[in-house]
Protein backbone atom coordinates (compact mmCIF):
# COMPACT_ATOMS: atom_id res chain seq x y z
CA UNK A 1 0.00 0.00 0.00
CA UNK A 2 1.39 3.55 -0.74
CA UNK A 3 2.22 6.22 1.68
CA UNK A 4 0.01 9.38 1.91
CA UNK A 5 0.73 12.53 3.97
CA UNK A 6 -1.39 11.86 6.60
CA UNK A 7 -0.02 8.39 7.72
CA UNK A 8 1.52 8.40 10.93
CA UNK A 9 4.65 6.77 10.55
CA UNK A 10 5.44 7.17 6.61
CA UNK A 11 7.60 4.31 5.59
CA UNK A 12 9.17 5.82 2.20
CA UNK A 13 12.85 6.81 2.71
CA UNK A 14 13.22 10.14 4.40
CA UNK A 15 15.07 12.58 2.53
CA UNK A 16 14.83 16.41 3.29
CA UNK A 17 14.30 19.56 0.77
CA UNK A 18 14.60 22.69 1.33
CA UNK A 19 11.51 25.21 0.99
CA UNK A 20 11.52 29.37 0.74
CA UNK A 21 8.49 30.92 1.72
CA UNK A 22 7.70 34.86 1.62
CA UNK A 23 4.61 35.07 4.09
CA UNK A 24 2.89 38.16 5.35
CA UNK A 25 6.64 40.03 5.02
CA UNK A 26 8.29 37.33 6.28
CA UNK A 27 11.22 35.23 4.63
CA UNK A 28 11.31 31.78 6.33
CA UNK A 29 13.67 29.10 5.46
CA UNK A 30 12.57 25.87 6.11
CA UNK A 31 12.95 21.97 5.45
CA UNK A 32 10.41 19.89 4.26
CA UNK A 33 10.60 15.61 3.38
CA UNK A 34 9.24 13.10 1.85
CA UNK A 35 6.04 11.58 3.16
CA UNK A 36 5.14 14.64 4.29
CA UNK A 37 2.31 17.33 2.68
CA UNK A 38 3.87 19.65 -0.33
CA UNK A 39 7.72 18.07 0.02
CA UNK A 40 10.13 20.58 -1.49
CA UNK A 41 7.11 22.85 -1.66
CA UNK A 42 4.60 25.50 -0.92
CA UNK A 43 1.41 24.07 -1.99
CA UNK A 44 -0.86 26.17 -4.11
CA UNK A 45 -3.56 26.09 -1.68
CA UNK A 46 -1.37 27.52 1.15
CA UNK A 47 0.16 30.13 -0.53
CA UNK A 48 -3.57 31.24 -1.24
CA UNK A 49 -4.03 31.46 2.18
CA UNK A 50 -1.19 33.16 2.72
CA UNK A 51 -2.15 36.01 -0.16
CA UNK A 52 -5.90 36.46 0.63
CA UNK A 53 -5.09 36.76 4.37
CA UNK A 54 -3.36 38.84 7.19
CA UNK A 55 -1.76 37.76 10.23
CA UNK A 56 -4.24 36.71 12.94
CA UNK A 57 -4.18 39.00 16.03
CA UNK A 58 -2.14 37.85 19.05
CA UNK A 59 -3.50 35.01 20.97
CA UNK A 60 -3.37 31.35 20.99
CA UNK A 61 -3.49 29.69 17.69
CA UNK A 62 -3.64 25.96 16.54
CA UNK A 63 -2.29 25.07 13.22
CA UNK A 64 -4.32 22.51 12.33
CA UNK A 65 -2.67 19.44 9.95
CA UNK A 66 0.75 21.54 10.14
CA UNK A 67 2.52 19.30 7.83
CA UNK A 68 6.35 20.50 7.98
CA UNK A 69 4.93 23.62 9.84
CA UNK A 70 4.99 26.31 7.73
CA UNK A 71 1.40 28.01 8.36
CA UNK A 72 1.87 28.27 12.04
CA UNK A 73 5.70 29.06 12.01
CA UNK A 74 3.99 31.97 9.49
CA UNK A 75 1.93 33.14 12.36
CA UNK A 76 4.33 32.44 15.36
CA UNK A 77 7.06 34.82 12.65
CA UNK A 78 4.44 37.59 11.75
CA UNK A 79 2.63 37.99 15.16
CA UNK A 80 5.01 38.40 18.26
CA UNK A 81 2.02 38.04 20.76
CA UNK A 82 1.44 34.46 18.76
CA UNK A 83 1.69 31.35 20.78
CA UNK A 84 1.25 28.52 18.10
CA UNK A 85 0.11 24.66 18.85
CA UNK A 86 0.51 22.41 15.18
CA UNK A 87 -0.79 18.98 15.33
CA UNK A 88 -0.24 16.01 12.96
CA UNK A 89 -0.56 12.58 12.81
CA UNK A 90 2.79 12.43 10.45
CA UNK A 91 5.02 12.05 12.98
CA UNK A 92 7.94 13.07 10.57
CA UNK A 93 5.76 16.22 10.03
CA UNK A 94 5.92 16.79 13.55
CA UNK A 95 9.96 16.39 13.84
CA UNK A 96 10.04 18.58 10.24
CA UNK A 97 8.17 21.55 12.42
CA UNK A 98 10.14 21.10 15.83
CA UNK A 99 13.10 21.32 13.67
CA UNK A 100 12.24 24.35 11.88
CA UNK A 101 10.64 26.16 14.93
CA UNK A 102 14.31 26.01 16.47
CA UNK A 103 16.03 27.03 13.01
CA UNK A 104 13.58 29.67 13.07
CA UNK A 105 14.66 30.81 16.68
CA UNK A 106 11.05 30.32 17.49
CA UNK A 107 10.64 27.06 19.37
CA UNK A 108 9.25 29.05 22.29
CA UNK A 109 6.08 30.05 21.08
CA UNK A 110 5.39 27.35 18.57
CA UNK A 111 5.57 22.97 19.41
CA UNK A 112 4.13 20.43 17.01
CA UNK A 113 3.05 17.19 18.16
CA UNK A 114 0.54 14.66 17.16
CA UNK A 115 -3.14 15.23 18.73
CA UNK A 116 -2.92 12.73 21.40
CA UNK A 117 -0.30 15.03 23.15
CA UNK A 118 -2.48 17.75 23.38
CA UNK A 119 -4.04 18.51 26.45
CA UNK A 120 -8.13 17.77 26.38
CA UNK A 121 -8.80 20.79 27.92
CA UNK A 122 -6.44 23.37 25.75
CA UNK A 123 -8.48 26.05 23.55
CA UNK A 124 -7.34 28.36 20.71
CA UNK A 125 -8.09 31.96 19.94
CA UNK A 126 -7.95 31.01 16.18
CA UNK A 127 -7.48 28.11 13.72
CA UNK A 128 -5.53 28.17 10.54
CA UNK A 129 -5.41 24.83 8.35
CA UNK A 130 -5.00 23.84 5.15
CA UNK A 131 -7.37 20.22 6.22
CA UNK A 132 -6.45 17.36 4.81
CA UNK A 133 -9.55 17.17 2.65
CA UNK A 134 -8.38 13.96 1.03
CA UNK A 135 -9.23 11.64 4.23
CA UNK A 136 -11.96 11.55 3.30
CA UNK A 137 -15.34 13.22 4.14
CA UNK A 138 -16.29 11.00 7.75
CA UNK A 139 -12.74 11.43 8.99
CA UNK A 140 -12.32 15.25 7.77
CA UNK A 141 -15.44 16.16 9.82
CA UNK A 142 -14.60 14.37 12.76
CA UNK A 143 -11.48 15.73 12.20
CA UNK A 144 -12.97 19.13 12.20
CA UNK A 145 -15.62 18.52 15.04
CA UNK A 146 -12.43 17.47 17.51
CA UNK A 147 -11.06 20.74 16.77
CA UNK A 148 -13.18 23.65 15.81
CA UNK A 149 -15.07 23.07 19.52
CA UNK A 150 -11.89 24.01 21.51
CA UNK A 151 -11.94 27.75 19.62
CA UNK A 152 -12.96 30.24 22.75
CA UNK A 153 -15.69 31.88 22.58
CA UNK A 154 -16.35 34.59 19.27
CA UNK A 155 -12.72 32.87 18.40
CA UNK A 156 -12.06 31.79 14.08
CA UNK A 157 -11.02 29.20 12.21
CA UNK A 158 -9.35 29.69 8.90
CA UNK A 159 -9.14 27.46 6.09
CA UNK A 160 -8.54 26.91 2.91
CA UNK A 161 -9.86 24.30 0.72
CA UNK A 162 -10.45 23.41 -2.95
CA UNK A 163 -13.44 23.94 -4.84
CA UNK A 164 -13.05 20.65 -6.63
CA UNK A 165 -12.71 19.17 -3.31
CA UNK A 166 -15.92 20.45 -1.97
CA UNK A 167 -15.21 23.68 -0.71
CA UNK A 168 -19.02 24.88 -0.87
CA UNK A 169 -20.65 22.18 0.61
CA UNK A 170 -17.90 22.24 3.67
CA UNK A 171 -19.22 25.81 4.20
CA UNK A 172 -22.40 24.41 4.47
CA UNK A 173 -21.98 21.59 6.97
CA UNK A 174 -19.64 24.10 9.34
CA UNK A 175 -23.17 26.58 9.29
CA UNK A 176 -24.81 23.25 10.06
CA UNK A 177 -22.77 22.21 12.81
CA UNK A 178 -23.44 25.71 14.21
CA UNK A 179 -19.73 27.72 13.18
CA UNK A 180 -20.89 30.09 10.86
CA UNK A 181 -19.19 30.37 8.03
CA UNK A 182 -18.28 32.65 5.27
CA UNK A 183 -15.91 33.04 2.09
CA UNK A 184 -13.15 34.93 2.56
CA UNK A 185 -11.89 34.49 -0.85
CA UNK A 186 -12.00 32.82 -4.16
CA UNK A 187 -8.68 32.27 -6.03
CA UNK A 188 -7.41 29.65 -8.80
CA UNK A 189 -10.85 27.18 -7.72
CA UNK A 190 -9.96 27.48 -3.92
CA UNK A 191 -11.82 28.81 -0.95
CA UNK A 192 -10.60 30.51 2.12
CA UNK A 193 -13.29 29.84 4.63
CA UNK A 194 -13.93 31.83 8.00
CA UNK A 195 -15.48 29.45 10.71
CA UNK A 196 -16.79 31.51 13.40
CA UNK A 197 -17.75 30.01 16.74
CA UNK A 198 -20.78 32.11 18.72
Amino acid sequence: MDDHYFSADPTVAFKRAPVHASVWGQELDLISGSGVFAQGRVDIGTAILFRETEPPAPGRILDLGCGYGVIGLAVAAAVPGAVVTAVDVNERAVLLANENAASLGLGERYAASTPDAVPAEATYDEIWSNPPIRIGKPALHELLLTWLPRLAPGGRAVMVVGKNLGADSLQRWLGEQGFATTRLASAKSFRVLESRRG
